[in-house]
């Protein structure tokens, strides 16, 4: 059975008093709402919370991944935080392809790809992002865009290294909108990457990659959301900025087991 994660993206949000107070109550919320058995709850704070979120995790039920990695080892890349630098901290998983990085920074797939090699050489699990623009999706190119981000940026991998990725379907066109595809909409798109998967790997291998939905997910609409067979939970962005929203999204993890 293929893990259900939910992992909160918190963006460029909280100050150090913020963060650590948004950390205690997610502590205390999750001794209430303990994850099930191979249910996984992933807090990504800004890089410089990582190591509070870290040492904190050690004695509660999540994990922590990072916001971004470089594609470097290492060397004079300066602002660049490397995945050597994560692995030091005890960091588990780190986003990779992220819409507003591939927007704002323009990183490309053939960049992820070395992203992800470098997350996976330091057994750092990587949350690898994709999904259309609205353009894109008015255009029905929704799953031209999202076959082409998955085969650059990841099927270079042998089968044991994609077992260890994660991937997040983000429709752009719903990410802080306050628009959502529709449940359909998400179990279309989840589908047809699960049919990527198995083309190239096999379905066995398939069936055990998490997909993640990652288009403003909240607490009214998630658990419907995960009621889908090929949504394997969320990969939140404004809703794990107040804990209570959060939590009511675990909890929805929670209830969604297939």
């Amino acid at each position: 059975m293929r893990k259900k994660i939910v992992a909160g993206n918190w963006k460029m949000n909280k100050t150090f008093e913020e963060a650590n107070e948004l950390i205690d109550d997610l502590v205390e919320a999750l001794e209430e709402t303990t994850p099930k058995r191979d249910n996984i709850v992933i807090v990504c704070p800004p890089f410089p919370y990582l190591e509070m979120a870290s040492d904190i995790a050690s004695d509660s039920y999540y994990s922590v991944g990072a916001q971004d990695v470089s594609a470097e080892e290492s060397g004079a890349f300066t602002g660049e935080v490397s995945a050597a630098m994560l692995q030091s901290m005890d960091i588990e998983y780190c986003i990779v392809g992220h819409s507003e990085r591939r927007a704002y920074h323009g990183e490309s797939d053939s960049l992820i790809a070395r992203k992800v090699n470098q997350l996976l050489a330091n057994k750092i699990q990587p949350i690898v992002c994709c999904g259309e623009v609205l353009e894109e999706r008015e255009a029905n190119r929704q799953f031209d865009v999202v076959r082409r981000q998955i085969t650059d940026g990841l099927f270079h991998l042998s089968d044991q290294q994609i077992l260890n990725v994660v991937i997040a379907y983000e429709p752009v066109w719903a990410i802080g909108t306050g628009k959502t595809a529709s449940p359909e909409q998400a179990q279309e798109m989840h589908a047809f990457i699960r049919s990527l998967l198995a083309e190239k790997y096999g379905k066995p291998i398939a069936n055990e990659i998490s997909i993640l939905y990652g288009g403003s997910c909240k607490p009214s609409n998630a658990k419907e959301l995960f009621a889908n067979p090929d949504v394997d939970g969320g990969l939140i962005g404004g809703a794990s900025l107040k804990a209570s929203d959060f939590i009511q999204i675990v909890a929805a993890m929670n209830d969604a087991r297939k």
